[in-house]
């Protein structure tokens, strides 16, 4: 069988071992033919193969709920999709959203429609689904709604906002998390033992492994693909054991020397947070593509940007507290590859921003001095005055309302006597903060300071 473009049907595939009427499939990637066959061979994902998870009854044939699959590229989005066809013997037709019109899907309808008339049922799985037009979605709803397929589809952004609400209220929404170390790791290992794989003729070392795993960025085809292609390079070269100067010549990747737990890790996000307070973008720029191509965890890298525009930046534009953090959201919506422009956008905005750590000073300031014991009575008239007896107790007794006041500003004491003179803010003349720094000066002389 194939698919709507003439390949091997991926869960047939899977089911033959790799090969399909006895044919040899060893010039298929490595990927492919490791393709898991049954949900217990599928690594990560464990929160959504759990006993009595949908995944699992979709499986055993107990529901025939529709479903959509949002994560990252390489997390297992396709297989999951085969393997739930084969454990069931349904037909399985995979499309893609990038290259199939409503023509070539009201095709494929058609021809469930007909299968579904002899008993058997068929999975559709398509792939990249939010880049299918609102009238090609359209043409999904009938088929999803009567069940006239499983329908399996695949995306990277979050269908909330790229799935028309009828079609997404009709199925199961399942996050995908990204593949950690230790399950490419697994993959690796696999790939080199398994028949299906390279069947134990190459070793690697460790050095080597650890590389192949950085480079993936949890992505498991890339693992796979990276793998395959450094076997080839050894074996060009007439070796069976794959080194880290072989991968790096076979991807075509430096092999950044790039330790997440250890030194590099620590020193290029420290150059990459300096460079932004220094407000040099070309640097910034060159140390945030140095994490994205070691793999570095990218929320890790924009959590640092929201710090760095409060503690670098702050109300010298205080826009750019905005952009960072949404930046961070839109790195957790979207993932990998695409979050790159994403960070790159908030590093820009970050290094070429006016820069002031007025706010850093300010509340380590404050905070010295409760720590040493500078605290005082709250003043009378601030005091909560809404219980009973308050007022008896002089609590809020002669409290102006600011709104009342000439300009909303009330002259009255506000902090506590012992700190009644205390400046913790001191605003530089630096982008926004100039503005701030005469508004200042007029409200402290309007409060009488």
């Amino acid at each position: 069988m194939t698919d709507l473009f003439g390949n091997p049907d991926s869960a047939e595939l899977a089911a033959t071992g790799g090969t399909l009427g006895g044919a040899s499939h060893d010039h298929l990637p490595l990927a492919v033919r490791l393709r898991p066959r049954t949900l217990d061979e599928i690594v990560g994902q464990q929160h959504l193969l759990g006993a009595g998870s949908p995944l699992r009854r979709l499986a055993e044939g107990t529901t025939a709920m529709s479903v959509f699959l949002w994560g990252p590229p390489g997390v297992g989005k396709t297989t999951i999709a085969a393997v739930v066809s084969q454990a069931t013997q349904r037909r399985f037709v995979e499309v893609s959203a990038v290259t199939a019109g409503v023509k070539e899907v009201r095709a494929e309808l058609e021809t469930a429609r007909r299968e579904l008339a002899h008993g058997r049922a068929t999975v559709l799985f398509v792939d990249e689904v939010h880049r299918f037009s609102k009238a090609q979605q359209d043409v999904l709803l009938p088929a999803v709604e009567n069940r006239l397929v499983t329908l399996i589809a695949a995306t990277t952004e979050n269908p909330s906002f790229s799935v028309i609400s009828p079609l997404l209220s009709r199925s199961l929404l399942l996050t995908l998390k990204p593949l950690t170390d230790d399950d490419i790791g697994v993959l690796v290992d696999r790939g080199l033992s398994d028949e299906r794989g390279l069947g134990g003729q190459f070793q690697i070392e460790p050095e080597a492994r650890d590389t192949i795993i950085r480079l993936a960025g949890g992505d498991a085809r890339r693992s796979l693909t990276y793998l395959e292609e450094s076997a080839a390079g050894a074996r060009a070269m007439g070796q069976q054991t794959i080194t880290s100067e072989i991968v790096e010549n076979s991807v075509d990747r430096a092999a950044l020397r790039y330790d997440k737990d250890g030194d590099q890790h620590y020193d290029v996000i420290s150059a990459f947070i300096k460079s932004v307070r220094g407000s040099d973008v070309d640097a910034a720029l060159h140390y945030l593509a140095r994490m994205l191509e070691a793999g570095e965890d990218p929320r890790f890298i924009a959590r640092r940007l929201v710090i760095s525009a409060s503690e670098d930046i702050g109300m010298a534009a205080p826009s750019v507290l905005q952009t960072c953090v949404a930046a961070a959201q839109a790195v957790q919506l979207i993932g990998m590859p695409e979050a790159q422009l994403t960070l790159a956008q908030a590093t820009i905005a970050a290094a070429t921003a006016p820069k002031s750590n007025a706010v850093t000073t300010a509340i380590s300031a404050a905070r010295a001095d409760v720590r040493s014991g500078r605290i005082g009575l709250v003043p009378a008239h601030l005091r909560d005055a809404h219980y009973s007896g308050a007022q008896q107790l002089g609590h809020g007794k002669g409290y102006i309302y600011a709104h009342d006041a000439p300009h909303a500003v009330a002259r009255q004491q506000y902090l506590p006597d012992e700190l009644a003179d205390a400046t913790y803010y001191q605003p530089t003349d630096h982008g926004n903060e100039a503005g701030i720094k005469d508004r200042l000066a007029t409200i402290k002389k309007l409060l009488g300071r």
